[in-house]
């Protein structure tokens, strides 16, 4: 376990430094003038000048990178353009709300996807079984957007159950905060559900048709205790895999479902940075993002790794 876990790391750390500087480079090379956006058109070439160089976008780029790759490594990632806020200041201000949809999000997919997977599998061909599929292939047809604007429209406008939009804290309120973020949740659940149910099915199946299943029912044992003690886990490799990809792919969804719903995540601050040309806050939310991208996969290549000891060796 141990030189897999080395193994591991050395390719975190690999992957980090490449995601970093990818997310340098890629935003730095983008056409336009920082400070140009800042000061408007009728600015003049020395007001721009002077701005470029309190900025440090005169320096050279490879001197600008290892300036910032310095501050990642401790924590800082300067200071946005447009309020002169911190940018990790900004960053963890707001992602508590992005980690608590993510997670409900996921938790929703799984609630979903486990038990309905599994029945499926039991039920493989039947009439609920292909009605449940093509269900799960509407869903992944339908883009985010799509689902939040359907679940707004239904339980926030015309049932009034849940509110539209807002946000408050847990701390603050823990029944007004779930209130509040069960639709943006469900809208990114129900666009992460089918590929879990998909792959869980799938897999149950197979798992299904093993010979120590056949054992198991000769034995007199129950469905469910079959399906449930038997059948489950070793099925539930490829979607622990899928389920960490999830999580993190989440906050793709984020980044619409945020903006729709008017919650204060980091999805929302990213895509405010990006309308108004705030590179540096930019910078620093797509690095956190990646970072936690990587790190998500990092830890589900360990509890793979738990579930099934043999790809240690």
């Amino acid at each position: 376990m141990l030189p897999f876990f080395l193994r591991k790391l050395l390719r975190l750390i690999l992957v980090l430094l490449l995601v970093a500087a990818a997310t340098f480079l890629l935003l730095n090379l983008l056409p336009g003038d920082v400070a140009l956006s800042l000061l408007g058109n009728e600015a003049t070439p020395a007001a721009i000048a002077q701005v470029r160089a309190e900025l440090g976008l005169d320096q050279p780029l490879v001197l600008r990178y290892l300036h910032w790759l310095i501050g990642l490594l401790h924590g800082d990632l300067g200071r946005s353009y447009i309020t002169q806020v911190p940018v990790m200041e900004s960053i963890v201000d707001r992602l508590p709300v992005t980690i608590e949809l993510m997670l409900l999000s996921q938790g929703f997919a799984l609630l979903l996807a486990v038990p309905v997977g599994v029945w499926c599998a039991y039920k493989a061909g039947s009439r609920i079984d292909r009605l449940i599929s093509s269900a799960a292939l509407l869903l992944l047809a339908a883009p985010v957007f799509i689902t939040a604007t359907v679940l707004m429209f239904l339980f926030a406008l015309k049932l009034r159950w849940l509110p539209s939009t807002g946000y408050v804290p847990f701390i603050a309120s823990p029944l007004s905060n779930l209130a509040h973020l069960v639709l943006p949740a469900l809208a990114i659940g129900l666009s992460e559900w089918p590929p879990l149910f998909a792959v869980l099915r799938a897999d149950m199946i197979k798992t299904l048709q093993q010979d120590y299943i056949a054992l198991a029912k000769a034995k007199g044992l129950g469905p469910a205790f079959i399906l449930l003690r038997h059948a489950l886990r070793p099925s539930s490799f490829t979607l622990v895999t899928v389920s960490g990809l999830q999580i993190a792919a989440a906050i793709t969804g984020a980044l619409v479902v945020e903006t729709i719903f008017g919650l204060p995540g980091v999805g929302r601050m990213l895509t405010g940075a990006v309308y108004n040309r705030d590179m540096m806050l930019v910078q620093g939310c797509v690095a956190v993002i990646s970072v936690g991208y990587v790190l998500i996969n990092f830890g589900v290549d360990l509890i793979y790794a738990t579930l099934d000891p043999r790809i240690c060796r």
